[in-house]
């Protein structure tokens, strides 16, 4: 799968929108708070203004997916329609108002008369390989903008059309109408597959790349990228597990299911549901009836697959849930550890210290008490919108990124005496932003 030519026209592509991102940086890296919250702005304002020419190329994308044989809860996800054109427009300008982070933070104010600063400054161009949602250009192009770097985007072939749209005639004049560089946002041009890896080989224009989509090909992705020194946030697995304590209360419980598995396709929905075994008897009947009620098929021990084997990537059975059992809070976590990717799980008990438990010995990205997986999302969680959910097991950004993440920490050290004048000469705000 990794054996694409380094030479051919995909890479060409990728080259091309690399250097025209890396020439934009420095002035994207520059602007103010005000010019890139304006930018934002203004990309919100023109969704709503040039909605029918974005509806139109998402109806030939979605035209050319029907006659494709594209299941409809993947046609579902490549629509673009005007309550979802609203929400995009919606967030964008929710994203203007949230307050920059601060670019310098004081460390320390040293005995020698020198202070020690902690600097934020942004990585210059940053990948991203992403599936066929035309709302994650946006979304992952704004989280850029308001970290002040540069992108190269690279979508699935079903949705460049709708892709290209929003870059063209909203992204792109936004940043021109504010005085910044269209270029320092591309899209690749190329409908080739080769694309994706052609992004993650390239360190010297983009050394980190956000890889969000599914499975087998995310990883493969990943571990390309590791062959040519590139850093990855990488979004390839989920699938929330729920488990149901020995003191839960059985109306909790089938509320967090039901909440749980409102929508099938997404990474965060509820996929292993264990259950403790001094109630899994008496449990059991209610969990199975609130699942049929939900038109959701359960896989009950023994099973044929793995435990954690995630349902939202199998379209053919994504309506399905695990069902096992658990020795404890203990035990729960360590399945969930162990045998799933580490997105989230959630307790349901009513005992404070069996919550405790399971959440103090639970590593996964995030961990929930009595309420519901799939709120390990950008928007819900962290009112942003999201680049991609990072499930690492190292240092760096986990669960959902956003563009708080996108920033290298440099260390800055100064005579105590020049700190004020040297702040002082930024006059771009109030995140005191100094001259590169």
């Amino acid at each position: 799968m990794t054996s694409h030519h380094d030479h051919g026209p995909a890479a060409a592509a990728v080259r091309a929108c690399a250097a025209g991102a890396l020439e934009a940086s420095p002035a994207l890296a520059r602007a103010s708070d005000a010019t890139i919250d304006a930018a934002l702005r203004e990309m919100a304002r023109r969704i709503e203004s040039v909605q029918p020419a974005l509806v139109a190329a998402n109806a030939q994308d979605l035209d050319a997916a029907v006659a494709n044989g594209m299941s409809p809860a993947l046609q579902d996800r490549l629509r673009l329609d005007a309550p979802r054109l609203r929400t995009m427009a919606t967030e964008l300008l929710a994203l203007a108002d949230v307050p920059h982070e601060p670019l310098d933070r004081v460390v320390e104010e040293r005995p020698d008369g020198l202070t020690l600063m902690e600097r934020r400054r942004p990585v210059g161009v940053i990948g991203a390989n992403f599936e066929a949602r035309p709302n994650v250009t946006v979304d992952i192009a704004s989280q850029f903008l308001k970290s002040r770097n540069a992108g190269v985007l690279r979508t699935g072939s079903a949705a460049l059309r709708s892709g290209r749209a929003l870059v063209d005639q909203v992204i792109a004049p936004a940043l021109d109408k504010v005085g910044l560089d269209p270029a320092a946002i591309q899209l690749v041009p190329s409908e080739d597959r080769a694309a994706a890896y052609e992004l993650v080989r390239a360190p010297e224009f983009i050394p980190l790349v956000i890889l969000r989509g599914s499975g087998d090909s995310t990883r493969d992705l990943g571990r390309e990228a590791a062959r040519h020194g590139v850093r990855t946030l990488a979004h390839a697995d989920g699938g929330g597990v729920l488990y149901v304590g020995a003191a839960a209360d059985e109306k909790v419980v089938h509320e967090l299911i039901a909440e749980s598995l409102d929508r099938l396709g997404v990474c965060n929905r509820l996929n292993l549901l264990l259950i403790d075994r001094s109630v899994y008897e008496s449990m059991l009947p209610g969990v199975l009836k609130t699942l049929d009620g939900l038109g959701i098929a359960a896989s009950l021990p023994p099973h044929s697959h793995q435990r954690g084997y995630e349902w939202s990537l199998d379209l053919d059975r994504s309506g399905t849930v695990t069902i096992d059992a658990a020795a404890g809070p203990l035990d729960a976590a360590r399945i969930a550890n162990e045998e799933t990717s580490g997105l989230a799980a959630a307790v349901a008990t009513e005992d404070p210290a069996a919550a405790a438990e399971f959440i103090n010995s639970y590593a996964g990205s995030g961990v929930f008490f009595n309420c519901t997986t799939r709120l390990l999302d950008g928007s819900k969680l962290l009112r942003l919108p999201e680049t991609g959910i990072n499930i690492d097991r190292v240092p760096g950004p986990r669960g959902p990124v956003t563009f708080r993440d996108l920033s290298l920490r440099q260390y800055v050290v100064v005579p105590s005496e020049r700190l004020a004048a040297l702040v002082g000469s930024a006059g771009a705000g109030s995140t005191g932003r100094l001259p590169s």
